[in-house]
């Protein structure tokens, strides 16, 4: 009898993408982990993940500061950069709070309790606020909104004004649209199997949302804060209206598209994905390879 070792057997990759119900399966897994996450831990990766999102928001108005390009041509590229935002939180593993809105999948299933649930978004939610004020400040202190001789800033004032404006009743389903398209991105992601897959799933629904001007939340967190900061320290020229960049503007934009962003989430994606792979089909879901 040989005492020969067998040879290693090289890895066997598979580059097929995962079905809806192998992604409905990953959502719960992931859903129940993220829940139940200790505190601490949930917090600091919600705070990368608020400053995540927040480099998004910062690149897009690099885009948003050109005057020399056309309407479209600023919200489709600035769309495409924001997907920085998303794909740094999904390949590095951060904690997002519209993202978060899907554990309601687990919820629905019952292997997560309401209050664990809410616990999560509550903890998350602020995180991000926390993560997307750390780097306002330092993108403050930076002079980065000098830039363009000033048309940074002045592109994140207009933004900010843009964003306070409306009736909550549009902000509302503003944040429905915005979060259908973000949790769609993020199921799309949970298609992949590696890190380009992952990327390149979210840039079409996330730059969709930018370019319709759907409102995110702890995108806003990033706005409107920065907005306010500008006119306290009298960055604001002379003839700009900086009349709606108040505390209560902030949140007046905020609690509509806040709770906007969890309808659209947990309701239009979470819920709907849940009925139809576990209510509609049980335990035994179709052959989709």
């Amino acid at each position: 009898m040989s005492d020969r070792v067998p040879a290693p057997q090289p890895p066997i990759f598979n580059l097929q993408a995962y079905s809806p119900a192998e992604i409905k399966e990953a959502v719960e897994k992931v859903g129940v982990k993220k829940a139940n996450l200790p505190f601490l831990a949930s917090f600091m990766l919600a705070i990368i993940g608020g400053g995540s999102v927040g480099f998004g928001a910062l690149y897009y108005t690099i885009v948003a500061s050109d005057a020399e390009l056309s309407f479209a041509t600023v919200r489709i590229v600035g769309g495409l950069v924001f997907s920085l935002g998303l794909a740094l939180v999904l390949v590095g593993g951060a904690e997002l709070f519209t993202g978060n809105n899907l554990i309601v999948m687990a919820w629905a299933s019952g292997k997560v309790s309401t209050g664990t649930m809410l616990r999560n978004w509550t903890i998350v939610y602020f995180g991000n606020l926390v993560g997307s004020l750390g780097l306002i400040v330092l993108v403050f202190f930076s002079h980065h909104l000098d830039m363009n001789d000033g048309a940074i800033e002045l592109s994140i004032l207009k933004t900010a004004a843009g964003k306070i404006r409306p009736d909550m009743v549009t902000l509302f389903f503003k944040g429905i649209l915005c979060n259908i398209l973000v949790c769609a991105g993020v199921w799309l992601a949970y298609a992949g199997r590696s890190v380009t897959d992952k990327i390149v799933a979210v840039i079409l629904p996330v730059s969709a949302f930018i370019a319709a001007g759907f409102e995110h939340c702890v995108a806003n967190m990033y706005f409107l804060p920065l907005a306010w900061l500008l006119i306290q320290s009298g960055h604001a020229p002379a003839n700009f209206d900086a009349s709606p960049i108040t505390m209560s503007g902030i949140i007046h934009n905020l609690v509509p598209v806040t709770l906007g962003n969890i309808v659209g989430g947990a309701g239009f994606v979470g819920a709907v994905y849940w009925a139809i792979y576990r209510a509609a089909f049980g335990a035994s879901y179709p052959d989709e390879k």
